[in-house]
């Protein structure tokens, strides 16, 4: 895996394990000072906010292939399975 790839995800991990620890210390204080208001808090993120890291791997290496043209007209096509429109007769041996 590319060096810099690995560093990004890192920081990314980084960032949002501060921000998750940040979160959890303010929401726990505030439900201890003003525990009728609790339920209603909410967070800014701030600078822990991994949001503009989002994406960071999308390469060539992450993007799937596009079907082909033969592969796309035999997944369009509906498989049944009921009766077939041909029969066939089993002769009896009947002696």
């Amino acid at each position: 895996m590319d060096q810099t790839k690995r560093e990004l995800r890192q920081q990314k991990r980084e960032i949002k394990r501060a921000g998750g620890k940040r979160r959890r210390r303010l929401l726990k204080q505030g439900l201890a000072e003003r525990p009728d208001e609790a339920p209603d808090t909410e967070f800014d993120f701030g600078r822990f906010c991994s949001a503009k890291m989002n994406g960071i791997d999308r390469d060539s290496t992450r993007h799937r292939h596009a079907p082909t043209d033969a592969a796309k007209t035999t997944q369009d096509r509906t498989v049944t399975s009921e009766t077939p429109s041909h029969s066939l007769t089993v002769p009896s041996n009947s002696r």
